[in-house]
């Protein structure tokens, strides 16, 4: 049998099994998305109860070559403490993108580090980046807009930003440009709500070039983070196949309560 040992990881979702035992989703550095069993984790006697939680940096050991892995000990790493509040149905939202759009056993190690800085900046907006950056009162939803942008790159749904998509033409730098679901790249319309100049998509690109991109790609997408917002959703939704996500659903309902 496989053995795995400490293995960064991150739960993204849950289900009941048995009476007594847990499904776990979980996003992995190696491994990428697998699932695994958490035999008796519902126990009130079992340690993996405080640990296997969403949102929460873990080390991980498990084996088995199946389909479904069993899980044999969870630590929690620490760091920072869960996020609460809009920060937290950010987070759900971000789990739900990796399920949605990650197959199973396909390595991201690149994504996963961007995952876990996410993480961070949600659980508390004064971490490091925020304050390096001195993005402490957006800082959330531009990481939001970063990591969405490295998701689609990552699992090859994302054009090149620096060329229209169709015709493989440069950029103008004045020129204004959208994003769209069958299209990528094009010049931009009279009746598009959203766009952003040849400058900033070339901007966009050079940061996600970058060796470690997550810093950069978050540098770069906050001064367009509006414009850039309802393109990346509505790409995001075409490619996950449904009109709206789950969470952004349960977020517009607190909204509207």
């Amino acid at each position: 049998m496989k053995r795995t040992t400490e293995e960064p990881a991150y739960v993204l979702h849950r289900y009941d099994w048995s009476e007594s035992s847990l499904i776990l989703e979980v996003f992995t550095r190696h491994h990428g998305r697998i699932a695994l069993v958490a035999k008796g984790a519902k126990r009130p006697s079992s340690n993996f109860r405080p640990v296997l939680l969403p949102l929460q940096p873990l080390h991980l050991n498990f084996g088995g070559d199946a389909e479904i892995r069993t899980l044999k000990g969870a630590e929690w790493v620490g760091g920072h403490v869960m996020p609460t509040g809009d920060a937290l149905l950010s987070g759900y939202y971000l789990n739900e993108l990796l399920l949605r759009l990650l197959a199973r056993d396909d390595p991201h190690p690149r994504l996963f580090d961007a995952y876990a800085a996410v993480v961070r900046v949600l659980a508390a907006n004064g971490s490091p980046e925020a304050i390096a950056m001195g993005l402490q009162g957006e800082v959330m939803h531009v990481a939001l807009r970063a990591f969405e942008l490295l998701l689609l790159r990552e699992i090859g749904l994302l054009p090149v930003l620096d060329a229209q998509t169709l015709t493989l033409e440069p950029l103008a730098p004045d020129g204004r440009y959208c994003l769209v679901p069958e299209g990528g790249l094009r010049e931009a319309h009279d009746d598009d709500r959203a766009s952003l100049s040849g400058v900033q998509w070339r901007g966009l690109q050079g940061a996600l070039n970058e060796v470690s991109p997550f810093t950069a790609v978050l540098q770069a997408s906050g001064p367009v983070m509006q414009e850039l917002r309802s393109q990346l959703r509505t790409l995001l939704n075409y490619h996950c196949g449904v009109n709206t996500l789950r969470t952004r659903q349960m977020m517009m309902d607190l909204q509207n309560l």
